[in-house]
Order: C-alpha cells, then sequence, then structure tokens
C-alpha cells in the first residue's frame, strides 16, 4: 500500500507498511534527522512533529493515520525567532530533546503568541529533558513571545 502524505511542504510517498510508525518513515525512508527515538512510546517528545499543525509524537503515530495530512518537522518548521531563543538562552545542554521541545514551543506560540508561564510549561508537559535545561527553555519561549 502506498501512502501519500505531506512532509516539510514537499509532496511524499512510501510504501512502508500502514501500521509502520511515522518516526521510522520519516527517519529512514525521507532521511530527517530531527526526530529522535526517545522512549517509543510517545511519552518523552523527543520525536514531536506537527500533525496539520498539532505535536504529535511521531514514535506513536501509525504512517496510515497521517495519509493526506500535512506533517512538519524540525527541518520544516521555520521559526528562526524561537530557535534564536533558544540559542541566546542556552536552552539545549545535550540537544536529544531540543528538535522536539522547539516543535512543540512552535505550535503554542502560533495558537498562543504571548503564552503565560503556566501555559507554557503546559504545552511543553509532553517534552522530557534529563538535562534539567527546563528553566532556560522557559525563558527562550518567553524570549521568543517577546514577554519578559
Amino acid at each position: 500500500m502506498t501512502v501519500s502524505l505531506e512532509v516539510n511542504g514537499v509532496a511524499r510517498t512510501t510504501d512502508a507498511a500502514p501500521d509502520t510508525a511515522l518516526l521510522y518513515v520519516l527517519r529512514n525512508d525521507f532521511g530527517l534527522a530531527g526526530p529522535k527515538y526517545g522512549c517509543g512510546a510517545g511519552y518523552c517528545g523527543a520525536c514531536m512533529v506537527l500533525v496539520d499543525g498539532e505535536p504529535k509524537p511521531s514514535c506513536d503515530v501509525p504512517l496510515e493515520t497521517v495519509a493526506g495530512k500535512r506533517v512538519t518537522t524540525i527541518e520544516g518548521l521555520g521559526e528562526p525567532r524561537l530557535v534564536d531563543a533558544f540559542v541566546h538562552e542556552q536552552a539545549a545542554q545535550c540537544g536529544y530533546c531540543t528538535a522536539g521541545i522547539v516543535v512543540s514551543a512552535a505550535a503554542l506560540l502560533r495558537a498562543n503568541p504571548s503564552p503565560s508561564d503556566a501555559e507554557i510549561r503546559a504545552a511543553l508537559a509532553d517534552n522530557l529533558c534529563r538535562c534539567g535545561s527546563q528553566p532556560r527553555v522557559l525563558r527562550a519561549v518567553k524570549r521568543a513571545a517577546g514577554t519578559p
């Protein structure tokens, strides 16, 4: 079965099995290294992508459920203000989780350009960082939003 979807603005097709995790198709078939394998169960956020604008853990999304949909990875996000804020605030320590956090933060800022600290924390609740950079991540999202 061939599955068609849009990835980072480009129409793509794959013959991967319909129950294949989207993460594997993105990395193995389409060569995108941004989404990372973390837990494999949708709990850590390292593989976070946008599916029709909504953040989803790609390790927990069967390919067949994204047929005909728009998938955006960190590579296609186009959020230089957010990336610059992460760099300025040194919000990435080891960097493994960073792509997923930036994707989730971008979805938040698109929906709510001026989020409160509580709203940022809630939007990033599905993204784990084991390095302890959460305070810097919070500052980076606030910087990107233009709030103190």
